[in-house]
């Protein structure tokens, strides 16, 4: 069985029962949960609402953070993207593409691919 470039965390939109990866790969047509629900990627997708505690915490981790690193995204859409002006750490990483209009302000901009990047860093490596 093969999930890559699957999400690893999906819930249940009625239950919020969680299910990995492979009960989503093995679903025929939309995953469903056992209570009837639709089962969805643990992610904000496009045009839908950030839900108000991840959006609290996530500016507390931001704003407490000495390094942020930001990968795979232009920082155009928001609210996600002004999440970057609550950082006030010493280290700024920005990854994508392409520009962003962040890149003046990072202490590190790199613009490729995230798949090359991390090929680079050998971040998908097991040891």
């Amino acid at each position: 069985m093969n999930c890559t470039g699957s999400v690893l965390r999906n819930y249940c939109m009625k239950c919020h029962k969680f299910y990995d990866a492979e009960y989503v790969f093995n679903s025929t047509g939309i995953p469903k949960c056992e209570c009837g629900g639709i089962v969805k990627p643990d992610v904000v997708l496009y045009e839908e609402m950030l839900d108000e505690d991840t959006l609290e915490n996530s500016i507390i981790a931001i704003s407490k953070a000495d390094m942020l690193i930001v990968a795979g995204t232009s920082l155009t859409v928001y609210p996600a993207s002004g999440l970057i002006n609550y950082f006030k750490g010493r280290n700024l990483v920005l990854i994508n593409k392409d520009a962003t209009p962040y890149d003046n302000i990072a202490d590190l901009v790199i613009n490729e691919t995230l798949g090359k990047v991390f090929k680079e860093v050998n971040i998908w490596k097991k040891n």
